[in-house]
């Protein structure tokens, strides 16, 4: 009898096993904000090299079947971690600032300054991604496979077409770009396009921009 009774436990624990898992079970956003949010924290604490997809999956508590089926590669996924914070960096800085009816120009200058903050904090990691981009002949995602990058861009090409009166003379799909890889360039080659006999460090950065907010300006007018 108390083999039966055993049995009739261990087959009611068995049977209470599926529930359990239900209430465990992750919405895909949530599920994609821990593994980038844990492979953020892996990548900053050991690099790209050193870190592992195992590591990255028992940091955000999922498997690594789940991590590859999202991102398909550890490549993909450390593309993503550079990226993601821009991306929520951009719709946090609109809805501070735009609603606010601030000077549109100090606007633009204000975000150029904080996009240059941005290059500057993760030079290490682009250049590891644009190392990467120019010599992984494999690889068929480039940047503009990023969804994160991309919804940056898409973010800020639809703020300008709501806030511009008349047709721009550069669509805001290739203006968003342009924009971005220009300080990108700017903050990342630094040293070797700017000599300190034009100007220095803060100069420099002021120079940007003003340049940003000068060419928003032509395009809208």
């Amino acid at each position: 009898m108390a083999t039966v009774k055993g049995a009739r436990r261990n087959g009611a624990k068995r049977r209470r096993a599926p529930s359990k898992s239900k209430r465990l079970r992750r919405s895909r956003p949530d599920l994609l904000n821990r593994i980038v949010g844990a492979a953020t924290e892996e990548f900053n604490r050991y690099g790209f090299a050193a870190t592992t997809t195992a590591a990255i999956a028992a940091r955000a508590g999922v498997t690594e079947a789940q991590l590859f089926r999202y991102f398909g590669s550890k490549s993909n996924l450390f593309r993503e971690t550079i990226f993601n914070p821009l991306s929520h960096h951009l719709k946090n800085f609109l809805a501070e600032h735009l609603p606010d009816g601030a000077d549109q120009r100090e606007l633009r200058k204000l975000y150029a300054a904080e996009l240059q903050r941005f290059v500057s904090e993760h030079s290490g990691a682009l250049t590891s991604l644009i190392f990467a981009e120019t010599y992984d002949h494999g690889s068929d995602v480039g940047v503009s496979g990023i969804d994160s990058l991309r919804t940056y861009f898409e973010r800020g090409a639809a703020t300008m077409r709501a806030r511009t009166k008349r047709k721009p003379k550069v669509d805001p799909d290739f203006f968003v770009r342009i924009s971005f890889v220009t300080v990108l360039g700017c903050v990342m080659f630094k040293r070797w396009i700017f000599p300190r006999s034009i100007g220095n460090a803060e100069e420099v950065s002021a120079a940007i921009n003003d340049f940003s907010a000068v060419a928003i300006d032509g395009n809208d007018n």
